[in-house]
């Protein structure tokens, strides 16, 4: 059994979104594409309180890019983005939803940011999705979206740890690239953790 997770492919990450992922967009084809192939279907949404304590907008002085220390743990700055019940927070509108299975939100605690699907970055609250997985008898994940530097990886990272064969689709994935070798390092860091990189397609 295999699920395909796809990873916060909302508004605000597409171009002219909040925080533009360029040709974020691209990877809704590759995602519609492929849903076929696949046992079960997730999405993560990234949903954030208008308050969180990412959001560069909610700290005095500071702007998006600055790096603050937020509960004992290091955090970029961020502009506002994918507010829970706001237009940036939808799925793209091309992404056919309807084959969707499951939807598990992220990043709704005002305190602590969460890029992986499967934990916050603190690792204090896990959102469900790893038992979620294991009691529907899944044992590959293949893991796209947005973003391959951040959330892609952090997801792909847990869900190996959390003992899933797991796959990222590479071509259904874009990084924000706030230093331009930033998505070729994460795609480089998984492959070296055993996560299998892959194109979309090899699937089968």
């Amino acid at each position: 059994m295999k699920a395909l997770i796809l990873v916060d492919i909302q508004n605000d990450f597409c171009p002219g979104g909040a925080l533009e992922v360029t040709e974020g967009d691209k990877v809704v084809a590759i995602a519609n594409a492929i849903m076929d192939k696949f046992d079960l279907i997730i999405a993560t949404q990234d949903w954030h309180p208008a308050n969180h304590g990412s959001f560069a907008a909610n700290h005095l002085w500071r702007k998006p890019g600055q790096v603050i220390e937020l509960n004992g743990l290091e955090q970029i700055l961020w502009p506002m983005h994918c507010v829970q019940e706001s237009f940036g927070a939808e799925f793209h509108k091309d992404l056919n939803t309807e084959k969707i299975n499951k939807i598990f939100q992220k990043g709704t605690d005002v305190e602590i940011d969460s890029y992986s699907g499967f934990f916050d970055n603190g690792r204090k609250k896990s959102t469900g999705l790893s038992d979620y997985l294991k009691d529907l008898k899944i044992e590959k994940v293949y893991v796209m979206g947005l973003a391959t530097d951040y959330c892609v990886k952090f997801t792909a990272l847990d869900a190996l740890e959390q003992g899933f064969e797991t796959y990222v689709i590479k071509d259904g994935t874009k990084g924000v690239n706030m230093q331009p070798k930033d998505s070729k390092n994460a795609l480089l860091e998984m492959k070296e953790a055993g996560i299998h990189i892959v194109d979309s397609s090899e699937i089968s």
